[in-house]
């Protein structure tokens, strides 16, 4: 108990109050930039972090990754960019909706998921974590390998229109992730004797280049403004909320509690976790051709299991010292510089340290609710700003996002180049999600399957040998399989009804 009050008096100060209310306004603001990430964000305040206590410093840190990944939805709705990877799933029901003038109530349904999946993976956190990282660290190669797999074909499922082009663009994401130093030989693939693409393609430019890039050429290669969403807002922030809510509350739960399970699996994050959580929302929904349209159903899923992914991220950092993604991976360093060494003895050394942590959490999620609203109410610049003033210094963001990952020209070279693809291939309705998927996922996928082949010398039913593997190679084989049953169970019932017509 005496440690529970320590914890609470370390963030019910001045001091770690201010600088939670600072981070949020931070994290909104680098979040609704395109090209700006929360891992970007994160990584601005490490330096800021060196003159802080350890409870602030850590405080700052989640609630700028809680903040900056529900601010990227905004961009997203509103010019069709998400503002950060973990927006992209949901990108186009979001502007959908906003061009049908629901950008307000779509922005609040995000922020009201955003907030419920924060505070349940936070939750989990706090009362399941030990076990729950128990269970992930029994992944081994062949588990990641299914669990890449479950996700690239999920890219091709959840896509809209033909899936042969989806399988297309999965290809090019795919050829993408195969740049850079062979892992097994060391040898260089497709770096064409630049040196900075002997580290591969990194995924942020390539990003950017898809789809903010892609819309500063449609714009620019149209003749009119190309304002899509209407200037005057009739509906209102929360005033739908609720019906949303009661309608969807299964999506909600699903959503949060899927995102916090990938959160918690080593190198997955908030991204893999919305994409996962969308496609899982639209196979079960039954309005599934309303996808695509602008369908708050989708929203719902994907928007709740980004922020509990975060949270879930950090069960591995705190109970075992290994980070779930990109943003705790930098979070590990500072604990170690604040003296809080990760893994099970914060739990017993940590004292109030780590109730305070917990107690950050919280906080750093309610506070999304009214920062988020204002940051919802502000948004109008996007509509009120002319585009030919807007599409120039979201461009001087993208250049500047591009150059920020490595310091590294050769990005904004990347960023242009994937750029003028893109903007061919979505002139010809190719979807974009299915290469950004193929581009993440590519290097884990060939990687786990290297190492499982290593392990079991080739023997490729070994990949059914454990029982999570087994279940996740069938989980993916079935989805394989689903249309073709479905398409002949459609047959048989056809058949079966056709003798009874007169």
């Amino acid at each position: 108990m005496d440690a529970f009050l320590q914890g609470l008096a370390l963030v019910f100060n001045f001091q770690t109050l201010l600088v939670i209310a600072g981070a949020a306004i931070f994290g909104v603001f680098v979040g609704a930039v395109p090209g700006l990430t929360a891992t970007m964000a994160v990584a601005l305040l490490v330096p800021i972090t060196f003159y802080m206590d350890p409870t602030p410093a850590i405080a700052a840190i989640v609630t700028t990754s809680a903040m900056a990944i529900f601010a990227g939805d905004i961009p997203g709705t509103y010019l069709n960019i998400p503002g950060t990877p973990a927006s992209a799933a949901y990108v186009g029901e979001s502007h959908q909706l906003a061009r049908q003038g629901r950008a307000r109530e779509t922005l609040g349904t995000n922020l009201v998921c955003s907030m419920f999946g924060g505070l349940f993976g936070t939750l989990v956190l706090v009362f399941v974590s030990p076990s729950l990282a128990e269970v992930a660290l029994k992944f081994s190669s062949f588990e990641y390998f299914w669990l890449a797999l479950l996700g690239l074909s999920c890219s091709i499922f959840i896509s809209i229109g033909s899936k042969t082009k989806a399988f297309l663009s999965l290809l090019v994401g795919l050829l993408l992730s195969t740049v850079g130093l062979d892992m097994m030989s060391g040898a260089p693939r497709f770096t064409f004797g630049i040196p900075d693409l002997m580290a591969g393609i990194n995924f942020i430019p390539v990003m950017i280049g898809m789809f903010a890039l892609n819309e500063l050429m449609s714009f620019y290669g149209s003749s009119n403004e190309g304002r899509n969403v209407p200037a005057v807002h009739k509906d209102e922030v929360f005033s739908s909320v609720p019906k949303h809510l009661k309608r969807y509350w299964r999506n909600l739960l699903r959503g949060s509690s899927t995102g916090t399970l990938i959160g918690a699996l080593p190198g997955a994050g908030a991204d893999i976790a919305a994409w996962i959580s969308y496609a899982m929302g639209k196979s079960r929904s039954k309005n599934r051709d309303a996808y695509g349209t602008g369908h708050i159903e989708g929203i719902v899923d994907a928007s709740s299991a980004n922020n509990s992914g975060i949270s879930g991220a950090w069960v591995p950092a705190l109970v075992f010292g290994i980070p779930g993604d990109s943003i705790t991976a930098i979070v590990i360093g500072v604990l170690y510089m604040k003296g809080m060494n990760p893994g099970p003895t914060i739990f017993m050394d940590g004292g109030g340290l780590v109730y305070a942590l917990f107690t950050v959490f919280f906080i750093a999620n309610l506070i999304m609710l009214p920062i988020g609203y204002i940051a919802i109410r502000s948004a109008k610049v996007f509509i009120l700003t002319p585009r030919k003033i807007l599409m120039p210094i979201i461009l001087c963001f993208c250049i500047v996002g591009a150059f920020a990952i490595n310091n590294a020209v050769t990005d904004v070279w990347i960023m242009l180049i994937i750029g003028l693809v893109a903007f061919i291939l979505a002139r010809n309705d190719f979807p974009m999600a299915p290469a950004i998927l193929g581009l993440v996922l590519g290097g884990t996928l060939e990687n786990n399957f290297m190492s499982s082949m290593l392990k079991s010398n080739g023997d490729l039913l070994s990949f059914f040998s454990r029982p999570i593997s087994a279940g996740l190679g069938a989980m993916v084989i079935l989805i394989w399989f689903l249309p073709l049953f479905i398409r002949l169970y459609r047959r048989y019932r056809g058949a079966a009804q056709s003798p009874r017509t007169p």
